[in-house]
């Protein structure tokens, strides 16, 4: 099921902000979709990456789909992550945020096993059959260990199966062939594509992309909205400014990388909450169990680069 035309602008992969407990904080989730909202962004994409939607209950994805959809009341659109190993239990969470309120899925190629191209692209089109609302292909191989080629893309969006994209691979070869094919196949309508790349965002959209879901966008939405507008309006200079600003930013993602004691996605998460928290939008910024948490000096030096940005 195509979207009805394709899915343009920013759309951040919202965090979800816990207790410290460990429970959704809804209170914290509803400031930062209106952080968000008030920012200009053009949908909300939840139970992905950024949203630690892999560390989360069923019962937890569940109340974070409610809660935004809920609160967002059709103002934007509710994109879903419905991730999981297999068709059946990827079919069941389809069934619980279209319940919920999302208005498309974003799903994964099957993982744990690693499937055969012509099993991934069963499993799409068994997800589509099935599901109320557009399926988006969510390619992100760092966690899934599947590549989706584009020749596989773009035959199921050919065939109806996908509404759309969203490419966290760091292929951007790939990336431009899709984009490519989107545009120029005549048999492809309603697709589209956009990139998971905070640092890539301006060259993205020039190759052609629809917009952009950069985890980042949590900490300064209003920087991303800015840089889409820019990228449309052809200001390339002013849109390379705004883009280097935000990759100078992004440094914060490695605050807990230095001593050794995390990794790389604890770590960017952390940051991210960890900024949120600062810029008083989420009362509490820990993460998700088992990762490991920011230090209170990882968290000074997140406030740094959000002083040097002028966000603090």
């Amino acid at each position: 099921m195509p979207f009805p035309a394709p899915l343009t602008g920013v759309v951040p992969p919202v965090c979800t902000p816990l207790t410290p407990e460990r429970e959704v904080d809804v209170d914290s989730l509803v400031r930062l979709v209106d952080h968000l909202v008030d920012a200009g962004v053009h949908g909300l994409f939840v139970l992905g990456s950024s949203s630690e939607a892999a560390y989360l209950t069923d019962r937890q994805r569940r109340l974070v789909v409610e809660t935004v959809a809920g609160h967002l009341g059709g103002r934007l659109p509710v994109l879903a992550g419905a991730i999981d190993m297999t068709t059946p239990r990827v079919l069941d969470h389809v069934a619980a945020v279209t319940a919920a309120g999302a208005d498309a899925v974003v799903v994964t190629a099957p993982f744990y096993a690693r499937p055969h191209p012509a099993e991934t692209a069963r499993h799409f089109r068994r997800v589509a059959e099935r599901s109320p609302v557009p399926v988006l292909a969510y390619d992100i191989p760092a966690c899934v260990h599947t590549k989706l080629g584009a020749d596989l893309v773009l035959g199921l969006a050919a065939d109806g199966v996908l509404a759309g994209l969203k490419d966290s691979s760091g292929d951007q070869a790939g990336f431009r062939a899709v984009v490519t094919g989107a545009r120029t196949r005549p048999d492809i309508t309603g697709f589209s594509v956009l990139t998971g790349s905070e640092l890539l965002v301006d060259t993205s959209l020039a190759m052609g992309a629809d917009g952009a879901v950069p985890g980042l966008s949590n900490v300064d939405p209003a920087a991303y909205v800015r840089l889409y507008d820019l990228c449309r309006a052809g200001d390339r200079d002013r849109a390379r400014a705004e883009q280097e600003r935000l990759c100078a930013l992004f440094g914060m993602v490695r605050a807990g990388e230095a001593g050794g004691r995390m990794s790389g996605g604890s770590s960017a998460i952390g940051a991210f909450k960890a900024a949120l928290h600062l810029r008083g939008v989420i009362d509490c910024p820990v993460t998700a169990e088992p990762q490991t948490p920011l230090s209170a000096d990882e968290t000074e030096l997140v406030g740094k680069y959000l002083a040097a940005a002028g966000l603090l």
